[in-house]
């Protein structure tokens, strides 16, 4: 091994990165592969699915008390916290007839009890109006940010 392989490779270690090949990655994802990505990306799917079943009651029973939602817009006037979800999906839920929510998970940041999930979602949904059913598709990238309370965890804001 030359010097500098050498140093590359100590630099490497150093560093933390493999001097080999790259980090598992949980399938159909690029997070990496470990149990506690694996059990918040457990819990974004469990949010996902009761999105499509249009399940209020497991998303509330998802929700952290301090859960806040700034719409992201600077504006304050669009901005709701746990009592503002629950009416968006008082409102919301009973004109949906078909929703599909698709997410890529792209990375999972955990810091102590708060986890960060940055998807990209592709939905589709379809709505009652006064003029009839409406077809609507939206996709944006979005960060989904959950808390552990000791116990599970919960939705802090993205929902």
């Amino acid at each position: 091994m030359s010097s500098r392989t050498l140093r590359l490779f100590l630099l490497a270690a150093a560093l933390g990165v493999p001097a080999c090949g790259t980090l598992a990655q949980i399938p159909g994802t690029t997070v990496v592969d470990s149990k506690l990505n694996r059990e918040v990306l457990e819990v974004c799917e469990k949010y996902r699915h009761a999105l499509e079943a249009r399940d209020g009651a497991t998303l509330l029973a998802m929700t952290h008390p301090h859960y806040y939602e700034d719409s992201g817009t600077p504006k304050g006037d669009d901005d709701y916290g746990y009592d503002g979800l629950r009416d968006v999906i008082a409102k919301r839920f009973p004109t949906l007839q078909a929703v599909r929510y698709n997410v890529e998970y792209r990375s999972v940041e955990v810091r102590g009890n708060r986890a960060h999930v940055n998807i990209r979602y592709d939905a589709s949904y379809q709505m009652s109006t006064d003029m009839g059913p409406r077809w609507e598709r939206k996709q944006n990238d979005k960060r989904l940010e959950l808390e552990n309370d000791g116990r599970r965890w919960l939705f802090l804001a993205g929902m």
